[in-house]
């Protein structure tokens, strides 16, 4: 549990250097807890999710960089490879694919690039992935921005 307390402060002194060089991407540290996290995401642009920000959860075991942390969207999101209620993501590196290498910083950069090239083969939504496998890649892009307009986007008001 020490060497995952100790590379969790070094994660959080990394983003407090990065807050400027990464502007589409916001940790930041539960106050009382560093093994929970939530990340404020820009939707990646040229994609249904432009404009948006979407909010994730991270749940960081005692056994991290050794198991990769449980990460979530708060935020609803229309897409194939995120489960519509729960906000679970389905990412190879979050499950079998994980490497100690990886960082919550760049776990954030992985789920932006799931966001611009969805995988429709293995989907947790599966309208989503219905739509994308049928060819209706407008069907598609046409929910995934109602969800971001109402989920996603800032009201005016």
């Amino acid at each position: 549990m020490q060497a995952s307390r100790a590379r969790l402060f070094k994660e959080y002194k990394e983003v407090q250097r990065e807050k400027v060089a990464d502007p589409d991407i916001q940790l930041v540290c539960d106050d009382s807890n560093i093994f929970k996290w939530t990340a404020l995401i820009k939707g990646p642009s040229e994609t249904p999710y432009e404009g948006g920000v979407f909010q994730l959860a991270f749940s960081v075991p005692e056994q991290y960089p050794l198991q990769p942390p449980q990460v979530r969207f708060l935020t609803k999101i229309f897409h194939p490879n995120v489960h519509f209620k729960t906000g679970e993501i389905c990412l190879d590196i979050l499950k079998n694919a994980w490497s100690p290498a990886w960082t919550l910083q760049s776990v954030c950069r992985a789920i932006i690039a799931l966001m611009a090239h969805p995988e429709p083969d293995s989907p947790l939504n599966c309208d989503s992935g219905n739509l994308l496998r049928s060819g209706d890649v407008r069907g598609f892009q046409s929910m995934a921005k109602m969800y971001t307009k109402l989920a996603a986007m800032p009201k005016k008001g």
